[in-house]
């Protein structure tokens, strides 16, 4: 496994480049000479050389004084998802009692190597509590932290990896693991133990011909193998649903001999008997039959992409090998000129594509009735489960994607190759994403995908399932997918810019309300909290704290407090109600008085986005469809929330969420809110939770962006 006791110091002097390139002549000597040995691991001697490369020295001469007395541990790990992946955190004994004991970032901290540099990183572990108390006995000693020298021992080792990295076609080796371990930091990095591991490098995948997708999103020509012409089986609810959808008989093609044409649609014999190149083909025979289709469909060069809706590919034990040699052959064809043709799935639900007109999932449309909230959609949902979709949609119909693709066994096109491709189209906001597994090394083509969106502007949004040893089961029965270490994914994907969700209802909240406010200014992490409902005002204030960051309630200005004591004094309200943040306004303010609070909050230049409690409940406020105690005093009336809250929201340009928190009998006050674009959720700490979430992500891609990376 390496050495285990070599102790050296790393001089602190910060490295002048970003590459190896001097090194590199040197290293390789010693990779090749430990692997003519037959070794995949350095000896002592090859440790030390290995060291020196990196500017390290043995303690001895280097004369340092011993450290600060924090012991820290820095990794850089080959992952099957991401390559190669850097860490940091606590060293020697403290590295296992800090594992699982601390919050999310405390302990230790991950990024993918490609995405990061030695600044960055250094940001990243100061989060660390391994950070905060080296820091602490820096400042016990009359010194400031030494971030100097652990920025420069990340350069150096960050330098010497990407030289030695999966994927680089130059690289003969590939490190496995590089470890330094008992840590402390002196004059420089003195290492108390090091191991060094390395390996051949794997070969990779062809890349696909992703511009192809816009085939697969937009075809002017669907094909259908698969429709039975006496029987509603998946492939003829699938015609019926492309039909539904609007989308031409006279584009569509059926393959099926002996008849000439299914439910007003023209059938041809075969593959070979098409007129033209089909954009898309849409397999929906059984499973057996696919692998020996696939082959006539590479063969033939008759389609751009193939959407396979069968599942059990890979799935069971006996179709494992099976499905493994039709990816090969899959992969091989893209090397042919053109690329060959792309595959969505295998086990795939299918896609809805709204610009593209169809929509060919073979759930029947009466199961799923999919609303048009919005004239122009805005947001993309991508997902190993077709399922998940199906529910979230049906439970949040606000939800509603521009596109909605099912990536099932990703036998061919990936988690990566998806959102490569959306992070560039100029017509998407927002991405939500779930995850069972990543192919070899996609997880980091999809970490540096979620990087290119967020920088050009995009909210993206991931659900990964498998958090659990059981739910990891049961994701390698359900796509045959490898979940992978969740702590690990978090990190990573959180570090590219991406928003985690760590339930189903997280998931829902954060998709939501990306695209609610997406377009509103970020200005700073200031809350306001506003409710008739005492316990209400309270729950948000509650709810201002995740994990890895927190909000704040803003200090009112004194122009402020004035203009709120004029709206309650005008309502009658003024002797009940303190004026403060987060303020209880009493059950007897109506619509008018909720708004007109809101709006001078948003106008105090001490807050920054604002939750207001619109108290369904409460007997001023006109929030019931038919009121027959007041009749007309409802959501109908034009002083109603539901009239003003909509242009309030939309000429303001922070961010404010309406909080209905209530039974049915509000449901239609809330959906006639959201229907008007505004956000609104139906319990306080959901929201408020959700806009903490949302403003970190916020502001970190606001960071990237000014960044430039």
């Amino acid at each position: 496994m390496g050495n285990q006791g070599e102790t050296a110091t790393m001089n602190p002097q910060p490295d002048s480049g970003s590459t190896n390139a001097g090194a590199a002549p040197a290293m390789l000597s010693l990779f090749r000479q430990a692997a003519f040995a037959g070794r995949k691991q350095f000896d002592a001697g090859e440790v030390r050389e290995l060291l020196d490369g990196l500017a390290m020295q043995p303690a001895s001469e280097s004369g340092a004084d011993g450290g600060y007395d924090v012991e820290l541990q820095v990794c850089v790990e080959l992952t099957r998802e991401f390559g190669l992946v850097l860490s940091a955190g606590f060293g020697g004994d403290d590295a296992e009692l800090a594992a699982g004991n601390f919050r999310k970032d405390r302990a230790s901290v991950h990024t993918a190597l490609d995405l990061t540099d030695a600044a960055s990183f250094l940001a990243q572990f100061r989060r660390t509590v391994a950070w905060q108390k080296l820091a602490l006995c820096a400042r016990k000693a009359g010194r400031t932290p030494p971030d100097a020298i652990l920025e420069a021992g990340f350069s150096r080792l960050i330098a010497l990896a990407r030289g030695y990295r999966p994927g680089d076609a130059e690289a003969p080796f590939v490190i496995q693991r590089l470890q330094l371990d008992r840590i402390r930091i002196g004059a420089g990095w003195i290492v108390g133990s090091v191991r060094c591991e390395f390996g051949a490098p794997l070969p990779g995948r062809l890349p696909r011909p992703i511009q192809k997708i816009d085939k697969l999103l937009h075809p002017r020509s669907i094909g259908i193998i698969g429709v039975s012409a006496t029987s509603m089986n998946f492939g003829r609810i699938i015609l019926k649903n492309l039909m539904g959808s609007g989308y031409s008989k006279s584009h569509m093609t059926i393959i099926r001999p002996g008849e000439s044409e299914i439910d007003g649609v023209r059938c041809v014999e075969s593959l070979k008997a098409l007129d033209e190149k089909l954009d898309l083909l849409i397999v929906a025979v059984a499973a057996d039959a696919v692998y020996e289709l696939v082959d006539e469909i590479i063969e033939t060069d008759s389609v751009e992409s193939v959407m396979l809706i069968p599942g059990s590919l890979g799935e069971t034990q006996k179709s494992k090998e099976p499905a493994a040699a039709l990816a090969a052959r899959i992969n091989a064809a893209h090397a042919k000129r053109g690329g060959g043709p792309i595959f969505l799935g295998a086990n795939c639900l299918g896609v809805v594509s709204h610009p593209g007109g169809y929509d060919s999932w073979f759930i029947p449309l009466e199961r799923l009735p999919k609303p048009q909230k919005k004239p122009e959609r805005n947001s993309v949902m991508l997902s190993q489960s077709g399922a998940f979709m199906i529910t979230r949609l049906s439970q949040n119909p606000w939800l509603d994607p521009r596109y909605m693709l099912a990536l099932g066994n990703q036998t061919d096109l990936t988690h990566g190759d998806m959102l490569s491709f959306f992070a560039e189209r100029s017509d998407i906001e927002t991405i939500g994403v779930y995850i069972e597994g990543f192919k070899d090394l996609d997880g980091l083509a999809f970490a540096q995908a979620v990087r290119r969106a967020v920088v050009n502007g995009k909210d993206v949004v991931v659900y990964k399932s498998g958090r659990t040893a059981a739910g990891a089961g049961g994701v390698m029965g359900h796509t045959a997918s490898i979940a992978g270490d969740p702590e690990l994914f978090d990190s990573v994907l959180r570090q590219a810019g991406a928003m985690i969700a760590d339930d189903f209802n997280t998931f829902d909240d954060l998709f939501y309300i990306a695209g609610a406010l997406h377009a509103k200014k970020i200005g700073g992490r200031r809350l306001g909290a506003i409710s008739g409902a005492g316990f209400e005002a309270v729950g948000m204030a509650d709810s201002i704290e995740s994990e890895t960051f927190s909000m704040e309630m803003g200090a009112l200005e004194a122009a402020t407090v004035e203009q709120v004591g004029k709206i309650l004094a005008a309502k009658k309200l003024a002797a009940l109600v303190e004026v403060r943040n987060p303020i209880d306004i009493n059950p007897g303010a109506d619509d008018e008085a909720h708004l007109e609070i809101t709006e001078a909050f948003l106008a105090d230049p001490n807050i920054d986005a604002v939750v207001v409690g619109l108290d369904p409940t409460a007997p001023s406020v006109r929030a019931l469809e038919t009121s027959r105690l007041r009749p007309g005093y409802d959501i109908d009336d034009p002083l109603s929330t539901v009239h003003l809250m909509p242009m309030l929201a939309a000429r303001n340009d922070k961010p404010v969420i309406g909080v209905i928190d209530g039974g049915k009998l509000y449901d239609a006050m809330a959906a006639r809110l959201m229907d008007q674009g505004v956000c609104v959720f139906r319990n306080c700490a959901r929201g408020t939770r959700a806009l903490v979430r949302y403003v970190e992500a916020r502001q970190y891609a606001d960071a990237l962006r000014r960044a430039g990376s």
